[in-house]
Parts: structure tokens; C-alpha cells; sequence
């Protein structure tokens, strides 16, 4: 019981760190989504250490996996779109192919570059 109630309270402070950066982006008149700036004042939280890992590990991990079916409504709403899949849905989907193999091949590409820089400063 105890182990779901933490669970509960780290899911709780991703939902908290996600209003207080929606409202700290539309207070201060910032030009980036709400979403990137929770994870930048999330991120600066951890590296300050007023957050430690241990103790939003779990929840994230949870959120991680729990992920696809935050992606059910936005999918199940583009059934109101039918005309638009019609007409563009080949540009749509070559589009969403293409920005997928980028994704893949970039995030390759800079994990190759940093595993390579990590090797070389360890020989150093």
C-alpha cells in the first residue's frame, strides 16, 4: 500500500511540475511550450538536488510506459478529420515516415557522438 501510495505522490508531482510550468510560461510571456519548460525546471531540480532521482523514479517510469495511451484521444479525434485523411492522408503519412526516420537517424547519430566523446575522455 505504501509503495502505490508513492507512486501516487510522484505521478502527483509531474502533474504539479506541468501547471507550475504552464503557468510560469504564460506569466512570464515565454515562447516555448509549457511541457518543455516543466521538463527544463524538472531537470534543474534534479541537477540543484532539490529533487532527488530516487524519489520520482518510479512515477516517471510508470508515466514512460504508460505513455501510448495518453495518445488515445488525439488519435480517436482525427476520426473527425475523415475528409482531410482522404484528400492529404498520403502526404500525411510520407510526412509522419520521414520525420520518424530523422528522429531515429539524428538520435543515432548523437548518441554515437556522445558515446565517442565519453570513450575518449575515459582514455584521457
Amino acid at each position: 500500500m505504501k509503495s502505490l501510495f508513492n507512486l501516487i505522490l510522484q505521478i502527483l508531482f509531474f502533474i504539479l511540475m506541468a501547471q507550475i510550468a504552464d503557468h510560469l510560461v504564460e506569466w512570464l510571456n515565454l515562447p516555448v511550450p509549457g511541457s518543455i519548460a516543466g521538463i527544463l525546471l524538472t531537470l534543474a531540480l534534479l541537477k540543484l538536488k532539490l529533487v532527488r532521482l530516487n524519489w520520482i523514479e518510479r512515477g516517471s517510469r510508470w508515466l514512460l510506459a504508460e505513455m501510448l495511451l495518453f495518445f488515445i484521444p488525439a488519435t480517436v479525434g482525427i476520426m473527425n478529420y475523415t475528409s482531410l485523411i482522404v484528400h492529404s492522408g498520403f502526404v500525411i503519412m510520407l510526412t509522419i515516415a520521414a520525420s520518424t526516420i530523422a528522429v531515429m537517424l539524428f538520435s543515432g547519430l548523437i548518441g554515437q557522438w556522445i558515446s565517442g566523446r565519453q570513450k575518449r575522455e575515459g582514455m584521457s
